[in-house]
């Protein structure tokens, strides 16, 4: 280990967190793509989280609830080294598998990472709420990255009623001892460090009071998103108390990031020397527009159309699920383009690039489309299903009063003692920083 002066010791394969512009976890926009893509336009380092939706029902249901990887859905993985796409793979059986033993023996991938381009640059998220589980999730995963970060800060029910990301914040000795946990069992272990991610708490006293509970877990980084658990991405963070986190931090010899509203590296940099923070994290921005980690000199943002073939490309290297690749692509074409709603109707690989006219792609993406299960006959055939549904809503439109009848056949939810409920803000803001 190497120290500095004030600083708690950085383990030989840790990384130190001061003077990095980082990816912060975020849901769906951080699979191994966009980490790439991320680190590719100048991200320093990447935190990863779960394939959500490869997680094998049963424990998606009760153990995948938020956008780190939940340490139940880790344990019980084998880790594989997948050879063709040069990656390391932790996949396992699916519990309840279909009655069929072909499919029930079918694996499914739950996390995937590049030892050699971000292997050192990676930052292993986890959700938990158990020091013994999180310390035998951590275990399987901890040779591949340069850290374990603990999440403390996601504020969703899904999180939190597993007592979870920002439960987390009101049981500050289950948090601490998770901490020392991971402190005494894996840095010396793997020699990496351990961090945790957390939130404003509902005074200054009490941040300050936690924070430095949390700094005497030896723990080598802290993380603080700059809003209160109650708080959603729409409202402006709060940074009163930036500058008092980072001094206790300071004193500790622990590393401060921030999190909350940081646009770009310019950006960052002028927070960072303004309230003397260590480093920052960009979670939005990155997900509309990686190249936000370039700083001026070197170009600074790229324009929307060079962003999207450097994705499509890495997706295709790493056959990355097309739900996936889509929900992307879904961020970094602005939607004002004419061009946005093909994207949103595109079912394959070929379709987006015969749309992008990226030709050049598109033997490779046709490759792809057959590799994991999309075929143009399979693609026809949702297009057709789409077109039949279009054509019955109009030939009901235009039957007339009988076709009004049929419409309005079925009362309103209302009509029937049913409330119509908007969608959850936490089902609207499932993909945003946590």
């Amino acid at each position: 280990m190497t120290a500095a002066p004030n600083r708690v010791p950085i383990p030989r394969k840790g990384v130190d967190y001061r003077g990095k512009i980082v990816l912060a976890p975020m849901v769906r926009s951080g699979e191994l793509p966009s980490r790439l893509l991320a680190l590719h336009y100048g991200a320093d380092l990447v935190w990863g989280i779960c394939h959500s939706n490869h997680v094998p029902k049963p424990i998606l249901t009760f153990f995948f609830l938020g956008p780190e990887t939940v340490d139940r859905s880790m344990i019980g993985t084998t880790r594989k080294v997948n050879e063709a796409l040069s990656t390391i793979d932790f996949t396992r059986l699916p519990s309840h598998g279909d009655k069929d033993p072909r499919k029930s023996q079918k694996e499914s991938l739950i996390y995937r990472l590049h030892p050699e381009k971000e292997g050192s640059r990676h930052i292993f998220q986890i959700g938990t709420s158990d020091p013994e589980r999180a310390v035998q999730a951590a275990r399987l995963v901890a040779g591949d990255v340069a850290g374990i970060d603990v999440n403390a800060g996601c504020p969703k029910n899904f999180s939190t009623s597993g007592g979870m990301g920002a439960a987390l914040l009101q049981t500050p000795e289950k948090l601490c001892s998770i901490l020392e946990a991971l402190v005494k069992e894996i840095t010396p272990e793997f020699e990496i460090g351990i961090s945790v991610k957390i939130r404003l708490l509902e005074t200054a006293d009490q941040t300050e009071a936690l924070v430095r509970k949390l700094c005497a877990t030896g723990i080598t980084g802290l993380t603080i998103h700059c809003r209160t658990t109650p708080m959603r991405p729409r409202e402006k963070a709060i940074r009163e108390q930036l500058r008092m986190i980072a001094n206790i931090c300071r004193e500790a010899g622990v590393a401060c990031l921030m999190n909350g509203d940081v646009e770009n590296r310019a950006q960052a940099e002028q927070l960072i020397s303004e309230f003397g923070v260590d480093g920052a994290m960009i979670a939005t921005a990155a997900e509309k527009n990686s190249s936000c980690f370039r700083a001026d000199i070197d170009g600074g943002l790229a324009p929307w159309k060079e962003i999207v073939e450097e994705y499509l490309k890495t997706c295709l290297e790493f056959e990355n699920r097309w739900g996936n690749t889509k929900f992307l692509l879904n961020h970094l074409v602005p939607g004002k383009l004419p061009v946005y709603r093909q994207i949103t109707s595109a079912k394959s690989y070929t379709q987006v690039c015969s749309i992008l006219n990226l030709e050049h792609l598109r033997p490779q993406a046709e490759q792809v489309d057959k590799s994991i299960g999309i075929d143009e006959e399979s693609v026809a055939q949702l297009a057709s299903q789409s077109k039949k549904g279009k054509s019955n809503k109009t030939a009901l439109a235009a039957g007339g009063n009988s076709g009004k009848a049929r419409s309005e056949g079925k009362k309103k939810l209302s009509e029937r003692g049913i409330q119509n409920q908007p969608p959850s803000e936490d089902q609207v803001e499932l993909n945003k920083a946590i």
